[in-house]
C-alpha cells in the first residue's frame, strides 16, 4: 500500500487529508534500515503504549561498547569500577539534558521502571492527618496504589472524574479541588497521557496547582515516547518514566526525574546498600547519603545504563518533533476509517473510548468492536483474531480502572457487587460478575502507535477490522 503513483490508492487519499506526513518519509527510510524486522515477519506492531520497539543501531552499539570493555560494579575505585562510575555518570547527565532539566534543580534516579519511581514517591512523601492526594480517575494502577500510603498515614484521597465521551477532567471540579485548603503536605497525580484513552492533560496544570500549595506528580511513561517534555518550560515535583516505552531497549530501567527541593521533602522508610554513608548493627542507627544516592537502592542496573543514554541519542536524530507529527496523521486516519465502518444494517463496528479526534490526544486508541446487532465481541477474541492476522494489538483493561470504569459505564454500586466476595479473584472471574450483573465490560482493545509505524501499518489494521463487518459476535 505504499505506493504513490495513483492518485485514487488509499495512501494518496490519506496525503490530501493529512499532507504534514510526508514531511516525516525519513520515518520510512529508518523503518528499512532500522526496524526491518517487522517488515521481514510480516508483523503490524501496534503496542507501542505496552513497550517501544528498538533499532538495530541501538543494540549493535551497546554490544560493541559491552565487547570493547571491562565494567565493574561501580561500589569502588579499581580500573574496571571507575568505568563504570563514569558510564552512570554520564547516563545520569544525558537524561537530565535529553529533557532540559537543570542539574541545579533536577536530578535523575535510576530505577527498575516507572513503576519503582513512583513507589519511591509513595513510600516517602510526608503524608499525614489533613494532608491531601488528589489524582484523577484515569491514573495508571502504580500511582493509584499510592493511595494505600496516603491513607496508613491518615491524609484523605480525593479522585477527580473523567468525564465522556472525551474522558477529559472537567476544569472548574479540578480548580474546586485545588482550592482546598489542608495544612499538611499535599500531592497532585496526574498522567500527561492517558494509557486508556490517549487523552492528553494540560501541563499547564503544574503551575495551577503549585500556585494552590500542592506538589505535582506527572506520570510521563506514556507521553514522552512520541512528545518533548521540556522542564525548563513547566517544572513538575516528580516525573516518573520507562526507557523501554520510549525506545525498546533496556526492559528493567526506568527513572523518576525529581525537583531536588521536593526531592528534601521526602523521608524514606527504609535504607539499603548504597543509600547510606554509614550504618552500624551495634550503634542501631544509620545515616543516608544525599540526593541520588539516597534513593537509588544498592548496585545499579549498571549495565544497561549505557543503553539509556544510546537510546535518548537515537530519538535525538530521528527527532521527537517528526515522530508526534507521523502518528498524529495515522491516529487521525485510523480513527476516520475505523469510526466510518458500520454494518450492513448501519450499526456501528466499533466505539472509541476517548476522544474522536487528534486535538490534545496522542496515539493511543482504546474501542470496542459490537456485531450487527450491537452485542459486544469479546475483547480477548479480538486479540486472538488480529494475532491470526500478525498483528500485535492488545486487550484487557490496560491497568488503568478509573477510566475504564468511566468508558464502560460501570457504576459505583456494580463495582462494589464486584467486590463483595472477597476471595482473590482473576480478571477473567471479575468480567464474568460484571456481565452477569450489568452485562457490561471491564475490558477493552487497544491500538497504539510509535516511532517505527507506517500506513501499511494503519491500513491493515482497518482491513482487519472491515473484516469483522456483518459477523455476529457468537460467530466471531
Amino acid at each position: 500500500m505504499s505506493q504513490l503513483g495513483d492518485m485514487n490508492t488509499p495512501i494518496q487519499k490519506f496525503l490530501e487529508k493529512y499532507p504534514d506526513y510526508i514531511l516525516t518519509r525519513s520515518l520510512d527510510e529508518l523503518r528499512l534500515t532500522e526496524y526491518n524486522r517487522l517488515d521481514s515477519q510480516g508483523l503490524v506492531y501496534v503496542d507501542y503504549t505496552g513497550g517501544g520497539l528498538y533499532a538495530d543501531s541501538q543494540i549493535r552499539d551497546h554490544m560493541d561498547m559491552l565487547r570493547n570493555g571491562v565494567f565493574g560494579n561501580p561500589h569502588s575505585a579499581n580500573p574496571s569500577s571507575e568505568a563504570t562510575t563514569r558510564l552512570v555518570e554520564s547516563a545520569h547527565a544525558y537524561v537530565l539534558k535529553y529533557f532540559k532539566a537543570s542539574p541545579d534543580e533536577y536530578v535523575a534516579i535510576f530505577t527498575s521502571n516507572a513503576t519503582g519511581a513512583l513507589k519511591l514517591v509513595g513510600e516517602a512523601y510526608p503524608f499525614q492527618p489533613d494532608g491531601r492526594y488528589l489524582l484523577t480517575f484515569d491514573n495508571h494502577n502504580s500511582v493509584n496504589g499510592i493511595r494505600e500510603y496516603a491513607r496508613t498515614k491518615g491524609a484523605e484521597v480525593t479522585y477527580l472524574p473523567v468525564v465522556p465521551p472525551d474522558l477529559r477532567v472537567d476544569e472548574d471540579r479540578l480548580d474546586e479541588a485545588l482550592a482546598v485548603t489542608a495544612s499538611g503536605p499535599k500531592l497532585f497525580a496526574y498522567p500527561a497521557q492517558s494509557n486508556f484513552s490517549g487523552v492528553k492533560h494540560p501541563l499547564d496544570w503544574i503551575k495551577k496547582a503549585h500556585d494552590k500549595g500542592w506538589d505535582v506528580m506527572v506520570d510521563c511513561a506514556a507521553y514522552v515516547p512520541t512528545n518533548r517534555l521540556d522542564l525548563s518550560e513547566v517544572k513538575p515535583d516528580f516525573v516518573p518514566l520507562s526507557f523501554y516505552k520510549m525506545f525498546g531497549y533496556p526492559t528493567g530501567v526506568g527513572c523518576l526525574i525529581a525537583r531536588k527541593d521536593a526531592l528534601k521533602r521526602l523521608t524514606r522508610p527504609w535504607f539499603a546498600g548504597g543509600t547510606i554513608t554509614i550504618a552500624s548493627v551495634q550503634a542501631d542507627s544509620h545515616f543516608l547519603a544525599e540526593g541520588v544516592e539516597a534513593f537509588e537502592d544498592g548496585t545499579v542496573n549498571y549495565l544497561s545504563l549505557p543503553a539509556i543514554e544510546i537510546g535518548l541519542r537515537h530519538l535525538e536524530d530521528v527527532g521527537i518533533g517528526a515522530i508526534s507529527d507521523r502518528v498524529t496523521s495515522l491516529t487521525g486516519w485510523l480513527l476516520d476509517q475505523l469510526l466510518e465502518l458500520r454494518h450492513s444494517n448501519g450499526a456501528s463496528l466499533v466505539q472509541v473510548f476517548g476522544p474522536t479526534t487528534t486535538y490534545m490526544r496522542g496515539a493511543t486508541i482504546t474501542a470496542n468492536f459490537y456485531d450487527s446487532d450491537e452485542i459486544l465481541i469479546n475483547h480477548s477474541r479480538i486479540e486472538e483474531l488480529a494475532s491470526d492476522a500478525r498483528i500485535c494489538l492488545r486487550s484487557g483493561c490496560f491497568c488503568n480502572p478509573g477510566a475504564g470504569e468511566v468508558a464502560h459505564g460501570l457504576t459505583k454500586e456494580e463495582m462494589e457487587e464486584g467486590f463483595k466476595n472477597r476471595d482473590r479473584m482473576t480478571f477473567e472471574q471479575f468480567q464474568t460478575i460484571l456481565e452477569r450483573i450489568g452485562g457490561k465490560s471491564a475490558g477493552a482493545v487497544r491500538i497504539s502507535l510509535g516511532l517505527a509505524s507506517n500506513f501499511d501499518d494503519v491500513y491493515r489494521v482497518v482491513e482487519f477490522a472491515r473484516g469483522l463487518l456483518d459477523r455476529q459476535a457468537s460467530q466471531v
